[in-house]
Protein backbone atom coordinates (compact mmCIF):
# COMPACT_ATOMS: atom_id res chain seq x y z
CA UNK A 1 0.00 0.00 0.00
CA UNK A 2 1.41 3.75 -0.96
CA UNK A 3 -0.06 5.44 2.18
CA UNK A 4 2.63 4.64 4.88
CA UNK A 5 1.48 6.37 7.96
CA UNK A 6 4.80 6.27 9.14
CA UNK A 7 5.42 5.23 12.99
CA UNK A 8 6.01 8.76 14.62
CA UNK A 9 2.94 10.37 12.72
CA UNK A 10 0.85 7.33 13.81
CA UNK A 11 2.62 7.77 17.58
CA UNK A 12 1.77 11.37 17.78
CA UNK A 13 -2.23 10.71 17.19
CA UNK A 14 -2.13 8.07 19.32
CA UNK A 15 -0.36 9.88 22.08
CA UNK A 16 -3.06 12.20 21.44
CA UNK A 17 -6.23 10.05 21.70
CA UNK A 18 -4.26 9.05 24.61
CA UNK A 19 -4.26 12.64 27.04
CA UNK A 20 -7.62 13.41 25.55
CA UNK A 21 -9.25 9.89 26.85
CA UNK A 22 -7.22 9.33 30.14
CA UNK A 23 -6.43 13.44 30.75
CA UNK A 24 -2.67 13.32 30.97
CA UNK A 25 -0.06 11.74 28.94
CA UNK A 26 3.76 11.79 28.96
CA UNK A 27 5.72 12.89 25.36
CA UNK A 28 6.26 10.78 22.51
CA UNK A 29 9.88 11.35 22.66
CA UNK A 30 10.89 10.34 25.83
CA UNK A 31 14.67 9.12 26.03
CA UNK A 32 15.58 5.77 26.28
CA UNK A 33 19.21 4.33 26.22
CA UNK A 34 20.17 2.68 23.27
CA UNK A 35 23.55 0.84 21.40
CA UNK A 36 25.11 4.05 20.44
CA UNK A 37 27.27 2.49 17.50
CA UNK A 38 24.54 0.45 15.37
CA UNK A 39 25.10 0.44 12.19
CA UNK A 40 23.47 -1.63 9.07
CA UNK A 41 25.39 -2.99 6.33
CA UNK A 42 25.03 -0.80 3.08
CA UNK A 43 24.04 2.29 5.15
CA UNK A 44 26.75 4.82 6.25
CA UNK A 45 25.40 6.47 9.12
CA UNK A 46 25.89 4.62 12.52
CA UNK A 47 23.14 5.61 15.22
CA UNK A 48 25.96 7.29 17.22
CA UNK A 49 26.52 9.86 14.12
CA UNK A 50 22.69 10.46 13.47
CA UNK A 51 22.39 11.42 17.32
CA UNK A 52 24.96 13.94 16.76
CA UNK A 53 23.61 15.52 13.87
CA UNK A 54 20.19 15.84 15.79
CA UNK A 55 18.84 19.38 17.02
CA UNK A 56 20.57 20.57 20.63
CA UNK A 57 17.94 23.15 21.23
CA UNK A 58 15.30 24.59 19.49
CA UNK A 59 13.80 28.33 20.07
CA UNK A 60 10.85 28.60 22.21
CA UNK A 61 10.99 24.77 23.25
CA UNK A 62 13.45 23.21 26.45
CA UNK A 63 14.80 19.58 25.60
CA UNK A 64 12.85 16.76 27.49
CA UNK A 65 15.90 14.64 27.87
CA UNK A 66 19.13 13.29 26.68
CA UNK A 67 18.38 11.70 22.90
CA UNK A 68 17.96 8.06 22.60
CA UNK A 69 19.57 6.12 20.07
CA UNK A 70 20.17 2.59 18.74
CA UNK A 71 18.20 0.15 16.67
CA UNK A 72 14.72 2.08 15.25
CA UNK A 73 13.09 -0.26 16.86
CA UNK A 74 14.30 -0.43 20.12
CA UNK A 75 13.75 3.37 20.94
CA UNK A 76 11.29 4.17 23.89
CA UNK A 77 9.13 5.99 21.61
CA UNK A 78 9.12 3.90 18.77
CA UNK A 79 8.05 1.13 21.51
CA UNK A 80 5.46 3.13 23.32
CA UNK A 81 4.10 3.90 20.06
CA UNK A 82 3.72 0.18 19.58
CA UNK A 83 2.19 -0.34 22.74
CA UNK A 84 -0.78 2.45 21.89
CA UNK A 85 -1.68 0.54 19.15
CA UNK A 86 -2.42 -2.77 20.77
CA UNK A 87 -4.97 -0.50 23.04
CA UNK A 88 -6.38 1.03 19.96
CA UNK A 89 -9.31 0.24 17.63
CA UNK A 90 -9.48 2.25 14.63
CA UNK A 91 -13.08 1.58 12.66
CA UNK A 92 -11.47 1.70 9.38
CA UNK A 93 -8.53 -1.36 9.99
CA UNK A 94 -7.04 -0.93 6.58
CA UNK A 95 -6.03 2.74 7.42
CA UNK A 96 -3.72 1.92 10.14
CA UNK A 97 -1.90 -0.76 7.28
CA UNK A 98 1.45 -0.70 7.40
CA UNK A 99 2.34 0.97 10.69
CA UNK A 100 2.20 -2.52 12.67
CA UNK A 101 5.15 -3.87 14.55
CA UNK A 102 7.73 -1.71 16.60
CA UNK A 103 8.94 0.31 13.66
CA UNK A 104 6.13 0.35 11.02
CA UNK A 105 6.79 0.17 7.56
CA UNK A 106 10.69 1.41 8.76
CA UNK A 107 12.78 -1.92 9.29
CA UNK A 108 13.60 -1.77 13.21
CA UNK A 109 17.35 -2.49 12.60
CA UNK A 110 18.04 0.51 10.88
CA UNK A 111 20.39 2.86 12.73
CA UNK A 112 18.42 5.36 14.62
CA UNK A 113 18.37 9.29 17.04
CA UNK A 114 15.90 10.59 18.39
CA UNK A 115 14.78 13.89 20.32
CA UNK A 116 12.04 15.64 22.05
CA UNK A 117 11.36 19.06 23.00
CA UNK A 118 8.25 20.67 24.65
CA UNK A 119 6.63 24.13 25.14
CA UNK A 120 5.15 25.19 28.56
CA UNK A 121 1.19 24.67 26.73
CA UNK A 122 2.23 21.03 25.94
CA UNK A 123 3.27 21.10 22.77
CA UNK A 124 6.08 18.78 21.90
CA UNK A 125 8.29 18.36 19.21
CA UNK A 126 9.65 15.33 18.35
CA UNK A 127 13.55 15.29 15.61
CA UNK A 128 14.11 11.46 14.77
CA UNK A 129 16.79 10.72 12.27
CA UNK A 130 17.26 7.08 10.36
CA UNK A 131 19.97 5.91 8.02
CA UNK A 132 18.29 4.60 5.25
CA UNK A 133 19.54 4.63 1.58
CA UNK A 134 17.97 6.86 -0.96
CA UNK A 135 15.67 4.68 -2.49
CA UNK A 136 14.13 3.55 0.38
CA UNK A 137 14.11 7.18 1.58
CA UNK A 138 12.12 8.61 -1.29
CA UNK A 139 9.64 5.89 -0.93
CA UNK A 140 8.23 7.03 2.31
CA UNK A 141 8.51 11.16 1.18
CA UNK A 142 6.73 9.46 -1.85
CA UNK A 143 3.91 8.02 0.06
CA UNK A 144 0.27 9.27 0.04
CA UNK A 145 -2.68 8.88 2.33
CA UNK A 146 -5.79 7.76 0.01
CA UNK A 147 -8.26 9.92 0.31
CA UNK A 148 -10.89 7.31 2.00
CA UNK A 149 -8.42 7.69 5.06
CA UNK A 150 -8.41 11.16 5.33
CA UNK A 151 -11.39 10.81 8.09
CA UNK A 152 -11.29 8.23 10.46
CA UNK A 153 -12.06 7.06 14.17
CA UNK A 154 -10.36 5.32 17.10
CA UNK A 155 -11.50 4.17 20.02
CA UNK A 156 -9.31 3.60 23.54
CA UNK A 157 -11.83 1.39 25.79
CA UNK A 158 -15.09 3.73 25.48
CA UNK A 159 -13.49 6.87 24.25
CA UNK A 160 -13.98 7.31 20.63
CA UNK A 161 -11.79 10.33 18.78
CA UNK A 162 -12.26 11.45 15.28
CA UNK A 163 -8.92 12.53 13.27
CA UNK A 164 -8.76 14.94 10.02
CA UNK A 165 -5.86 14.92 7.74
CA UNK A 166 -4.38 17.23 5.50
CA UNK A 167 -1.48 16.14 3.17
CA UNK A 168 0.22 18.91 1.05
CA UNK A 169 1.97 18.19 -2.39
CA UNK A 170 5.30 16.48 -2.25
CA UNK A 171 7.65 19.51 -0.89
CA UNK A 172 11.10 20.84 -1.36
CA UNK A 173 12.80 20.59 1.96
CA UNK A 174 16.37 18.36 1.63
CA UNK A 175 16.15 16.42 -1.16
CA UNK A 176 12.32 15.93 -0.87
CA UNK A 177 9.71 16.48 1.49
CA UNK A 178 5.98 15.11 2.37
CA UNK A 179 4.01 17.30 4.73
CA UNK A 180 0.62 15.84 6.91
CA UNK A 181 -1.29 17.24 9.38
CA UNK A 182 -4.09 16.03 11.54
CA UNK A 183 -6.35 17.17 13.78
CA UNK A 184 -7.78 15.09 16.26
CA UNK A 185 -11.37 15.79 18.09
CA UNK A 186 -12.10 14.03 21.32
CA UNK A 187 -15.24 15.58 23.37
CA UNK A 188 -14.95 18.94 23.70
CA UNK A 189 -11.01 18.84 23.52
CA UNK A 190 -8.85 18.92 20.36
CA UNK A 191 -5.41 18.52 19.72
CA UNK A 192 -3.03 18.91 16.20
CA UNK A 193 -0.65 16.76 14.84
CA UNK A 194 2.05 18.09 12.24
CA UNK A 195 4.77 15.76 10.42
CA UNK A 196 7.44 16.95 8.15
CA UNK A 197 9.62 13.65 6.68
CA UNK A 198 13.09 14.82 4.42
CA UNK A 199 15.07 12.59 3.13
CA UNK A 200 19.11 13.82 2.65
CA UNK A 201 22.17 12.01 1.70
CA UNK A 202 21.71 8.10 2.74
CA UNK A 203 19.01 9.35 5.80
CA UNK A 204 15.42 9.92 6.74
CA UNK A 205 14.07 12.67 8.79
CA UNK A 206 10.46 12.99 11.07
CA UNK A 207 9.29 16.01 12.60
CA UNK A 208 6.22 15.75 14.52
CA UNK A 209 4.98 18.53 16.38
CA UNK A 210 2.03 18.11 18.78
CA UNK A 211 -0.54 20.11 21.03
CA UNK A 212 -3.62 22.26 20.08
CA UNK A 213 -1.61 25.32 18.80
CA UNK A 214 0.70 22.85 16.54
CA UNK A 215 0.94 24.32 13.00
CA UNK A 216 1.78 23.51 9.48
CA UNK A 217 4.49 26.25 9.66
CA UNK A 218 5.92 25.54 12.78
CA UNK A 219 6.81 21.77 11.92
CA UNK A 220 8.19 22.83 8.49
CA UNK A 221 10.36 25.87 10.14
CA UNK A 222 11.68 23.20 12.66
CA UNK A 223 12.47 20.51 9.59
CA UNK A 224 14.81 23.25 7.93
CA UNK A 225 16.44 24.18 10.98
CA UNK A 226 16.74 20.09 11.65
CA UNK A 227 18.10 19.81 7.85
CA UNK A 228 20.79 22.68 8.09
CA UNK A 229 21.84 21.21 11.29
CA UNK A 230 22.46 17.59 9.91
CA UNK A 231 24.16 18.97 7.28
CA UNK A 232 27.11 20.22 9.38
CA UNK A 233 27.46 16.42 11.04
CA UNK A 234 26.53 13.89 8.00
CA UNK A 235 28.90 14.49 5.25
Amino acid sequence: MAHRLLPLALAAILTAVTASACEGGAPAGASGGGDGGVAVAGIGYTSDQLSQALLTELTGYQRTGDPDLGEYGTLRAIRNAAHLRENVVLDKPDCAEGAGGPGGNIPAKVPAALVTFAKGNGQTATQTLMGMPPDEADEQVNARVPSDCLEFKTRIGTKWATHRVAEAPRGGIGEGSRTVGVTTLAGTGHTKAWYVVFRGRDYLATISVVGPNATRAEAERIARAALGNAGRFLP
